[in-house]
C-alpha cells in the first residue's frame, strides 16, 4: 500500500520552537522551510515559539513592546499542529 504523504510523515517536527535568534529552541534549518501552525483549528500568523507536548503557542500582544524593544507576547494553551506551508500548497 503507498502513501502520498510519505515526505510529510518522515519529517519530524522538534517539540519546541522558537523564531527568536537568542532563544535555545530556535532552529533556522526547519524555519527556512517555513512553517505553519493550527492552534485549535485555525491557522495563527503572529506565533512566536510552540510546544507541541504542553500544548501552548505565544503569540505577539498587538504592536506593544517590552522595555527592550522586543514585541510582548501571550502564552496561550491548546492543541498545536505545526506543519510545512510548502507541502500544504502541493
Amino acid at each position: 500500500m503507498s502513501d502520498n504523504n510519505d515526505d510529510t510523515t518522515n519529517e519530524q517536527f522538534p517539540d519546541r520552537l522558537s523564531i527568536d535568534p537568542k532563544s535555545p529552541y530556535y532552529n533556522e534549518a526547519i524555519l527556512s522551510r517555513d512553517v505553519g501552525i493550527r492552534f485549535k483549528g485555525a491557522e495563527k500568523t503572529n506565533v512566536e515559539e510552540y510546544c507541541i507536548s504542553e500544548g501552548w503557542v505565544r503569540v505577539t500582544a498587538g504592536n506593544a513592546k517590552d522595555r527592550y524593544g522586543n514585541p510582548l507576547t501571550i502564552k496561550v494553551h491548546g492543541p498545536v499542529e505545526p506543519y510545512f506551508r510548502d507541502k500544504a500548497k502541493s
